[in-house]
């Protein structure tokens, strides 16, 4: 499939869903605002891919990243990151989703697995009550899309 292929929208990625069900695969899910991609989120995305068969990943919007950490991001917009994304190996689908949350993303889905980072662990991941199960990955230390960002700035 095109990279350009691989994004697409919540009814497509229901319909994508359905049949993988149908098929006995397993879906899992991920998801973040991914602005400045580096090697952590290399990670945790083949870390996340490793536990199914078709990695859903639900990436947010402009206006969400905005929300969440501040007017100054996102660095990229949603078309580039989304695009990035999509080219990678590890990621099948990308569905871009405006809430600060992907709650609806995850309840429309059903995802058998839903990854979220180790950063987690403690505290209640959105949307865990529709997913077979919770999976929490270790980040790798250092590896921050904010470091990057203060890095670039000085």
């Amino acid at each position: 499939m095109r990279t350009a292929g691989k994004i697409v929208s919540l009814k497509k990625a229901a319909a994508l869903r359905a049949a993988l069900k149908k098929a006995g695969k397993r879906a899992v899910f991920t998801n973040g605002c991914f602005d400045l991609l580096h090697a952590g989120h290399i990670y945790s995305l083949e870390k996340a891919r490793s536990f199914g068969d078709f990695l859903f990943l639900g990436l947010n919007s402009d206006a969400s990243v905005r929300r969440l950490k501040g007017p100054s991001r996102p660095i990229n917009g949603v078309r580039d990151r989304a695009l990035v994304l999509a080219a990678l190996q590890a990621v099948d689908a990308v569905v871009v989703f405006g809430e600060e949350t992907p709650l609806k993303l995850i309840k429309a889905l059903r995802p058998d697995i839903l990854v979220k980072g180790a950063d987690y662990r403690g505290t209640a991941v959105v949307g865990a009550e529709f997913a077979g199960r919770v999976a929490l990955v270790p980040l790798l230390k250092g590896r921050s899309t904010t470091a990057l960002a203060r890095k670039l700035k000085n």
